[in-house]
């Protein structure tokens, strides 16, 4: 088990409420308790979007399609800095600001794992200028590139296990949202 399964997650309430709190490894076994987590989205000058493919250790869909980056604030602590702190940790990259675009609370188990996610997303959105390079974990990172919303749209309907299950629903938060891509 590595050691980010032993960390703190802060439980919550269907309306985002803190309740209580869990190690990362209890709250993804099933049948799973809701927590708070985050979900970011880069978008370079051009609109595109980063994804990365997530390593092939990861404990829950290795190997899929995902936004830049994932995971779960300790209790208590503001979302944007657990954010800003995995930017760093998987992709070594400094953020900028990071703006939250809105949630997207899902649940979905994992088949490769048997591990399931049942999460309370905080969907944030953040810019990248090519010219800062990134150096991602292998750890963490198998693969990044950049696509148009519109064809990581027709890819994830052509393709959905490809892609982890909560990145359509973190796309259509964002693009509901106010902020231009």
């Amino acid at each position: 088990m590595s050691p980010r399964e032993s960390h703190l997650v802060e439980l919550v309430d269907d309306t985002g409420h803190a309740i209580g709190q869990s190690t990362v490894d209890a709250a993804h076994q099933a049948p799973g308790q809701l927590h708070r987590a985050f979900s970011v989205l880069l978008v370079d000058a051009g609109g595109r979007l980063l994804l990365q493919r997530r390593a092939a250790v990861k404990t829950r869909f290795p190997l899929r399609w995902a936004n830049a980056c994932c995971g779960h604030p300790e209790p208590g602590q503001p979302v944007t800095e657990a954010a800003a702190r995995r930017l760093t940790e998987e992709l070594g990259l400094a953020a900028g600001p990071l703006t939250e675009v809105g949630v997207y609370a899902y649940s979905a188990a994992d088949p490769a794992t048997g591990r399931v996610e049942v999460e309370y997303d905080h969907v944030l959105l953040g810019r990248h200028d090519h010219d800062v390079p990134m150096n991602p974990d292998p750890a963490e990172v198998a693969a990044l590139r950049w696509v148009t919303p519109a064809e990581l749209s027709v890819d994830i309907k052509a393709r959905p296990d490809e892609y982890a299950p909560w990145l359509g629903g973190v796309l259509a938060v964002t693009l509901d949202s106010r902020e231009p891509l």
